[in-house]
């Protein structure tokens, strides 16, 4: 997403845990960006005051922005009946849902400020399809281990997104939500390597996983003209992955 919006002319920021890989991050997108260089902002948002020193940071810079993408997310495999509350509950929690909250409200007015019903601001939380799937044991949890926090967390997602959305609206801010399918990622480079690409494959209709321009594209309509009139929107971004699971017996033959 970064890539894409830096492709196609914005000032782009981007934050996380690791300064060295962000310096890693920047660097390659300002091989591509066509208009101002990417920044930086070491930050941790799995906390109200991690979240605040960001926002605080980001004032330093701007006085406006236009476009929130709530990324940042986590997730835990853990046995059933010993799952960890500190770590497999309360810290996905903080991450996946809490942070969005205090981002969005604590940028509400950058957000807000010069943004009208033609060219509204913009927030875009990044939930997942796990939102509406409730198997919890699989490929990417590890054997004997379930991502019990991380379905409801973005289920959360999904109805935070709408209970913003209706907050925001009259502020002139849109606010819609991307659940991404299987893509390859530090979160999911664990199971995809025990369990092996072809495999995913084939739970996929269209042959593969979502690749960055799937998703750069779908954030880059959310951010644009053609979308100024969709808000509180929960988009699924999946290639049909959702429905090969569901079946539950071959094909007819005809």
């Amino acid at each position: 997403m970064a890539l894409g919006f830096a492709q196609n002319g914005a000032k782009v920021y981007i934050a996380a845990r690791k300064e060295g890989q962000l310096k890693e991050a920047v660097a390659d997108i300002n091989k591509v960006a066509s208009g101002p260089k990417a920044d930086y902002i070491a930050a941790n948002v799995g906390s109200r005051v991690g979240c605040e020193a960001l926002i605080a940071e980001f004032r330093k810079r701007e006085n406006k922005l236009h476009v929130l993408v709530n990324n940042s997310g986590i997730t835990w495999g853990g046995p059933f009946l010993d799952f960890p509350e500190e770590k497999g509950w309360d810290n996905v929690f903080n991450v996946n849902v809490k942070s969005i909250f205090y981002m969005t409200a604590g940028l509400s007015d950058l957000l807000s400020k010069d943004s009208n019903n033609v060219d509204p601001g913009r927030v875009i939380n990044i939930s997942s399809t796990a939102s509406i799937e409730p198997a919890s044991e699989g490929e990417l949890s590890g054997q004997g281990n379930g991502t019990w926090s991380y379905q409801p967390s973005k289920a959360a997602v999904n109805h935070l997104t709408s209970q913003l959305a209706l907050k925001l609206g009259p502020s002139h801010v849109t606010v819609n939500a991307i659940c991404p399918g299987l893509f390859p990622s530090k979160m999911t480079a664990f199971g995809i390597k025990q369990a092996g690409e072809e495999a995913f494959n084939a739970e996929q209709p269209t042959g593969r996983f979502g690749m960055p321009s799937d998703i750069a594209g779908l954030a880059l309509f959310l951010s644009s003209p053609a979308s100024a009139h969709i808000t509180g929107t929960h988009t699924l971004l999946d290639g049909g992955s959702r429905f090969r699971r569901h079946a539950v017996a071959p094909a007819l033959k005809l």
